[in-house]
């Protein structure tokens, strides 16, 4: 089954590129019940997940929970609890 992923167009008329995403029936009924359940478009949908999926730094909603933890232990404590390595073979 060949999905066509057409870009979104600006009133800009700013084109953006297109992808053609060749994939069997069964992923695209997946792809298709996923993209109607989160009430978007294939294209829109398949965009969403590459975008998420290809992120080079984590979301804004998982760094706003950095030091939330009051009790959390520090680095120095989480390194002083480790024991010695084991002992590993001669190669």
């Amino acid at each position: 089954m060949l999905i066509y992923l057409l870009g979104f167009h600006s009133k800009a008329a700013y084109k953006m590129p297109q992808l053609n995403l060749y994939v069997d029936e069964t992923t695209h009924d997946r792809i298709r019940r996923a993209a109607k359940a989160a009430g978007m478009s294939l294209s829109r949908w398949v965009a969403t997940v590459v975008t998420e999926k290809t992120a080079d730094q984590w979301p804004d909603d998982v760094l706003a929970l950095a030091g939330t933890w009051k009790d959390f232990p520090s680095l120095e404590e989480i390194r002083a609890g480790g024991g010695s390595d084991a002992s590993r073979e001669l190669i």
